[in-house]
């Protein structure tokens, strides 16, 4: 993609005293590549110095979807090929994570639909952050062997409980009531209120436009199910893990460790030991620091190559998992992805974590 699709991908403009950008891809469901991470970051940095932009309001095209993730048949194919464009990509859009959640003005992130993987990133570090019924949150990266990244397992680790490892294992979206209850959102405004909302953005604060529409979620489900969350991923590995899930007496708890047992057992470990790390580390940019090593190592993992394959390009939906058993993965296997990247090359200097 060049500049000029860039334009059409993702564009922008001034409403009132709002910058509004909208994601334009609503075929892809929005699917970031890296030249719309530019595009979005040329915007934020622009209006950041600019005041008659008070605050920005980020949404996207379409009826299915904020954004799907990022564009994972160019991973795919970067991965195949061995080259570096998906490393470049990474470092680019996680640091457009950390701009968004230090922007200086109101950024309003309206997350209606599927919003999962890169469209997390992109919503989730936001000030003011709006969920609706449509609302499908998740971070899905260990069904294709990969790892949660733009600063995902940040906000996971920060999750009640164990919510958030729970939610990294298994991958579930979740709806409006439970990103709530887990942190990733703030308001809740009915799907057909999201123009008015906008419309009020053009004149009035964010906080006290989004306070005129918002309302309360249904019931989730993750509240009524926390006994067993919180015991079972406060367990030391994976396998502990799946173990006492399947031990549980609610089917839902055995409907999570079959969940769990589908996804790439490599991955799944290095979710698990970045998910620990993370609960340690400061700042955001330290977690994305560490995202940026994992997401360089698992490029050369081969799960993440056959799990683009399995779900997205052949969708056969059997992903052959190498190790294909969690005893399988040793404790060096997982370490491996908390190496340095290759070219050395960190996302960020020491000083700015």
């Amino acid at each position: 993609m060049n500049s000029e699709d860039a334009a059409d991908h993702v564009l922008y403009h001034r409403q009132g005293r709002t910058g509004v950008i909208t994601l334009n891809r609503p075929r892809a469901l929005n699917a970031l590549t890296h030249p719309m991470v530019l595009r979005m970051e040329e915007a934020l940095r622009a209006w950041a110095d600019d005041p008659q932009v008070e605050q920005v309001l980020v949404r996207g095209a379409g009826e299915r979807g904020l954004c799907a993730g990022g564009d994972i048949r160019a991973i795919h194919d970067d991965a195949r090929a061995g080259t570096s464009a998906s490393a470049a990509f990474w470092r680019d859009e996680y640091r457009l994570n950390a701009l968004v959640a230090r922007y200086s003005k109101p950024y309003v992130a309206l997350m209606d639909g599927i919003t999962m993987g890169g469209g997390v990133g992109i919503s989730a570090h936001g000030s003011v952050r709006v969920v609706t019924e449509r609302s499908r949150i998740a971070m899905p990266e260990t069904g294709i062997g990969f790892v949660p990244d733009v600063g995902g397992t940040w906000l996971l680790s920060r999750a009640p409980g164990r919510l958030g490892t729970h939610l990294a294992l298994t991958g579930s979206a979740v709806g409006a009531a439970d990103a709530l209850l887990c942190g990733l959102a703030d308001h809740h405004v009915p799907a057909e209120r999201l123009p008015d909302l906008a419309a009020a953005l053009a004149e009035a604060p964010a906080r006290e436009a989004v306070a005129r529409f918002a309302t309360e979620p249904a019931p989730g489900v993750l509240a009524g199910r926390r006994h067993w969350i919180d015991r079972c991923h406060a367990a030391d590995t994976v396998e502990e893990t799946v173990d006492r899930l399947l031990a549980e007496d609610d089917p839902a708890a055995k409907e999570a460790a079959e969940t769990i047992l589908a996804k790439s057992p490599t991955a799944l470990k290095a979710t698990l030991a970045a998910m620990r790390r993370t609960a340690a580390l400061t700042s955001l940019e330290e977690a994305l620091a560490q995202e940026y090593r994992v997401s360089c190592n698992a490029l050369r993992s081969p799960d993440l190559v056959e799990g683009i394959r399995a779900q997205v390009v052949d969708k056969d939906r059997t992903p052959r998992w190498n190790p294909a058993a969690l005893a399988d993965v040793s404790d060096a296997d997982v370490a491996r992805f908390f190496d340095p990247p290759a070219d050395g090359a960190e996302l960020f200097p020491a000083d700015q974590r």
